[in-house]
């Protein structure tokens, strides 16, 4: 929402071989639809590459963009909206300690692959990710897994969470149980999420023929999941080529989808990594839609006559620091030193969308548990000096990572923020070492590993609940930030184990207070995102989670 939605930053290094499968160039799109009489194929443009075809290997917003049109979870969100409601599963029930979730299931559903769908393939899904073993059980490969559920049956590596995941039970062929070990304030969103997508039975056994491998922070995934034929889910799209080296996923509509049926045939996700590229590749109607415009495209693309729609806002920019990289930024006058010496306003008005706005706290205040009360650190140089100096690190310097070959949904141009918050530092007396890094691997890697002293990241949220915003930085120490707090690491599980929502939200609130007080970074900005499609283009509902459905979307 991923996008590298990733938990700010679980990527990985894919290093795999696999042969490159053909697929159609836009010139051979072109040429099938001018022998039908009628555009059947949708080319659509994101910023990066898929990672697997496998959702469930993935946690980032390029991989799930793909895999959102061919598989589906249990629950799902109402289209354009964050609002729960039944995917394959119609309704969801569970007791009154969220410890055994009841989810009564769509009949005649099919997957890609001929097989029905049923209780028996929910918990088919959920045990053989339970029973993962090897480097499955990475949290590079099995992030969402592991987010949700914890451990696995038999945990290789002392620092895996415990598992929450107690069981699966097919009540009847309409009715799975499943049961977790302790409430979770995860559920039922993560019912949702495209990692814990349905696949077909049949298609799980071939997967559990092959294993993903790693050496180093390389990770070499299964080849199922690098090339189209085995995976099988149960969307309006199957998935049919991938052809990488002309960086497009093709899928093709899915006749006995149960529910409605594709308006356009054909879809294809072809990686442009730059805002310009892709601007001029629709205007030259090479492709039919794109995402990410760059905010100082939208009116110019709108005054041509493109439907250039803009998401809600749902994600959040900030500056983090590792403490353990850099020793000063232990001290809370030099954290406090840096926050007041960005000009947040001066980003949002001059880097980001109509409908920007700046961030006070580590979640937008479209989520639930974002709090009034919050610590302010207002932008005012001359205190950041004053903060330097009582810190005694009036000479201070800092290593300030910035990504390159990317764009996100929080950061529409990286290096145009990075440039502005670096002089904003440099006029409070910081001697800033700037350091570019390509996005994947190497920006992913260093910030996971916390070799940066300040770096610039940020998040789409899964869902609506607090904790998919805190609790994926502050639940526990990460190298990430480099820091233990008892304090905060408690505020932000307090939410967590609770049952009822309205007790969650308070608990957030409490706990953003108790994050904002340490300071351990620098929440910047949410902004919302724009999405663009060509003149002849019915769009699909613009969804806040990135989760648009690309069904919907017609010619006119």
């Amino acid at each position: 929402m991923r996008i590298f939605k990733s938990r700010p930053a679980r990527a990985i290094t894919a290093a795999v071989a696999v042969g490159l499968i053909a697929t159609g160039c836009s010139s051979e799109r072109d040429a099938d639809n001018e022998s039908s009489g009628k555009k059947d194929t949708f080319v659509f443009a994101g910023a990066g590459d898929p990672g697997s075809l496998d959702p469930a290997l993935a946690s980032d917003g390029e991989t799930f963009r793909v895999t959102r049109q061919a598989f589906e979870a249990l629950l799902e969100h109402e289209s354009g909206g964050t609002k729960l409601v039944g995917g394959l599963a119609e309704t969801w029930s569970s007791n009154d300690q969220g410890t055994v979730w009841t989810f009564n299931l769509r009949k005649n559903v099919k997957f890609h692959d001929g097989e029905a769908f049923n209780a028996a393939a929910v918990c088919a899904n959920y045990d053989h990710w339970f029973n993962w073993k090897g480097t499955y059980q990475s949290s590079a490969v099995s992030y969402y897994w592991q987010t949700i559920m914890g451990g696995f049956a038999k945990n290789e590596d002392e620092e895996t969470p415990e598992a929450n995941y107690k069981s699966c039970t097919a009540k009847d062929e309409n009715t799975a149980v499943i049961e977790v070990k302790k409430p979770s304030a995860n559920l039922p969103g993560g019912f949702s999420l495209q990692a814990l997508a349905i696949h077909s039975p049949k298609a799980l056994k071939e997967y559990e023929k092959e294993e993903a491998t790693a050496k180093g922070d390389a990770i070499t995934y299964p080849k199922y999941s690098q090339e189209a034929g085995t995976v099988a889910g149960t969307g309006p799209y199957k998935i049919t080529k991938w052809n990488k080296g002309n960086k497009e996923v093709s899928l093709t509509r899915f006749d006995d989808y149960w529910g409605e049926k594709a308006k356009i045939k054909n879809l294809v996700f072809r990686t442009i990594d730059t805002e310009e590229g892709r601007r001029q590749a629709l205007q030259a109607g090479d492709i039919d839609g794109y995402d990410l415009v760059a905010p100082a495209d939208v009116k110019t693309l709108e005054d041509q006559g493109y439907v250039v729609p803009t998401r809600g806002v749902f994600n959040l920019f900030y500056v983090g620091m590792s403490q353990e990289a850099n020793k000063a930024l232990k001290k809370k006058e030099v954290r406090q030193a840096i926050a007041q010496a960005i000009d947040k306003e001066n980003l949002v008005k001059t880097q980001l969308p109509e409908g920007g706005k700046v961030a006070d706290q580590f979640m937008p205040d479209t989520i639930a548990g974002y709090s009034k009360n919050v610590k302010k650190y207002p932008f005012d140089t001359a205190a950041s000096k004053s903060l330097l100096k009582k810190a005694g690190e009036e000479k201070l310097k800092v290593e300030f990572c910035y990504p390159t070959e990317v764009t996100r949904p929080y950061m529409p141009a990286p290096q145009d923020l990075f440039e502005l918050m670096k002089a904003d530092l440099e006029k409070a007396g910081i001697t800033v070492t700037p350091k570019a890094m390509k996005w994947a691997p190497d920006y992913i890697d260093a910030t996971e590993a916390g070799s940066c002293d300040l770096h610039m990241l940020g998040w789409t949220g899964d869902f609506n609940d607090g904790f998919n915003f805190i609790g994926t930085w502050f639940a526990g120490y990460d190298k990430q930030w480099g820091f233990k707090d008892k304090k905060v690491f408690d505020a932000v599980n307090a939410g967590s184990k609770l049952g009822k929502a309205e007790e969650r939200t308070a608990a957030y609130e409490k706990a953003n207070e108790a994050i904002m007080e340490y300071l351990p970074g620098v929440p910047i900005s949410s902004s919302p995102p724009a999405i663009a499609f060509a003149k002849n283009v019915n769009p699909p509902n613009v969804s806040p989670l990135t989760q648009e459905v690309f069904s919907e979307t017609s010619f006119k």
